[in-house]
């Protein structure tokens, strides 16, 4: 495989490789060298690469586990699972202080979910992987990811209700 087949292969899901690692790692420095280490393994293995009937997912699933290895470590005990990829420019500055208020009790909120919770909501609402994707990556049946993430949308949607109706968690 050339070089330039390993990039057109591999460089269009890069982003969503960062996207994940930041998710599970939140320290975008550490989700920068999460992402170079995966790119780094699939580079490594690029004459194999194409024996894999879908590189994105094992991309992903290679991702998830580096990233949970790394919060397993010792040097990673500090770090935390947050979300910011949300921006929309087009919003008046009362409406932007509300969104941005609402993301921020959706990070709190998604902090306190499981950890296959976390990534299903990660992998499923912002990288927008459908069920079988999904199911390959984390080794789980389609069945068992919709009701993980019926469960946790259900609690961030009645955490998130109760802090506006209320201003408590």
């Amino acid at each position: 495989m050339t070089q330039s087949d390993f990039v057109n292969i591999v460089m269009p899901f890069k982003d969503k490789v960062f996207r994940l690692a930041k998710r599970l790692l939140v320290s975008e420095q550490e989700a920068e060298d999460a992402t170079q280490e995966i790119l780094l393994k699939l580079w490594r293995h690029k004459e194999n690469i194409e024996n894999y009937k879908n590189v994105e997912a094992f991309s992903m699933t290679m991702t998830k586990n580096f990233c949970l290895d790394r919060l397993k470590s010792k040097q990673a005990q500090n770090l935390k699972i947050v979300h910011s990829n949300y921006q929309d420019h087009n919003v008046g500055l009362q409406k932007e202080v509300e969104v941005r208020d609402s993301l921020s009790w959706v990070e709190k909120i998604m902090e306190t979910l499981p950890e296959q919770q976390k990534m299903i909501v990660q992998l499923r609402d912002i990288e927008q992987y459908d069920f079988e994707e999904i199911a390959k990556m984390l080794d789980m049946k389609e069945t068992a990811i919709r009701v993980a993430l019926s469960r946790a949308r259900k609690t961030i949607r009645e955490k998130l209700t109760n802090t506006h109706r209320y201003g408590i968690k």
